[in-house]
């Protein structure tokens, strides 16, 4: 079996489930992870042989994609704001609409020295570290309350040599009186209702952590209100928060914030239209 092959047989099998898409690039990351190819490498070697080797460890792969589980964690690995990050079942695996959440903050304050930022329910660190890369000299504190995330998230900004001071911490505990201390509070905490997990393919909810992803049905916006109330007290003048929120609950969070105190709530859409983030300013 040539190269060529042996991608097109892995990418009809996985065609079966998924979209033409996930699928193509399911098997670029396992030649990437397995032999370190781009795609121009498959292609420039498409007619050249697979090894026996090759061929056992892209089927092995491919059957445990196709049994639910996340290519990134077979590989520990993922991929983010042009950034590999290590991922373990401790974190999530890093969505393009958070890729998105860093791409408006890095638009809004590239050309701001210093910045204090702070990271609530920062996971595999994937938003701080992207922020300690591209922001010029920021100083990025991050919190989590899973111990297994924190050491990821310490993992990375190590890898990839960046300053950022984690610290294991409760949202539902920040302090209150809280002293203006930060330009960018930034959050992408649980906000998946847990009626919504019955539309959720199963790859996300037989492996992913439920506590980072879920809040309960009767209470959508748990996490959300203590970042509020925290970071109205904690940014410096002329600071902003900045959210990545459910669409569902787009306007209702809009309307606390503002009861909250906010004079500036600005709900910010995603590539696919969706009422996805928050832009605030006291």
């Amino acid at each position: 079996m040539t190269i060529s092959q042996l991608f097109e047989t892995a990418r009809r099998r996985l065609a079966k489930r998924f979209s033409a898409g996930e699928s193509r690039e399911t098997v670029i990351l396992i030649f990437e992870n397995l032999k370190h190819w781009s795609m121009t490498d498959i292609l420039v070697k498409g007619d050249e042989e697979a090894s026996q080797w090759l061929e056992q460890q892209v089927d092995s792969v491919v059957t445990r994609v196709l049994d639910n589980e996340p290519v990134q964690y077979i590989f520990g690995n993922a991929h983010f704001y042009g950034l590999i990050l290590k991922v373990t079942p401790d974190v999530l695996i890093p969505r393009p609409e958070t890729a998105e959440l860093v791409d408006i903050i890095v638009d809004d304050n590239r050309d701001v020295a210093d910045l204090r930022v702070f990271d609530i329910a920062t996971g595999s660190g994937c938003i701080a570290v992207a922020l300690a890369r591209n922001l010029k000299f920021a100083k990025v504190d991050a919190i989590d309350i899973s111990s297994g995330a924190i050491e990821v998230a310490r993992e990375n900004a190590a890898k990839l040599n960046v300053n950022v001071n984690f610290r294991l911490e409760d949202i539902l505990k920040l302090p209150a009186d809280q002293h203006p201390t930060y330009d960018i509070i930034v959050s992408n905490p649980p906000y998946i209702a847990l009626k919504e997990s019955q539309q959720m393919e199963a790859n996300v909810l037989d492996h992913e952590p439920a506590e980072a992803l879920f809040v309960p049905d009767n209470d959508p916006l748990k996490f959300y209100r203590p970042i509020s109330r925290y970071a109205l007290k904690a940014l410096n003048e002329g600071g902003h928060l900045y959210l990545e929120i459910n669409p569902v609950y787009a306007t209702e969070l809009r309307s606390e914030m503002i009861a909250d105190g906010w004079d500036d709530v600005e709900i910010l859409t995603d590539m696919q239209g969706r009422r996805r983030f928050i832009v605030a300013e006291p």
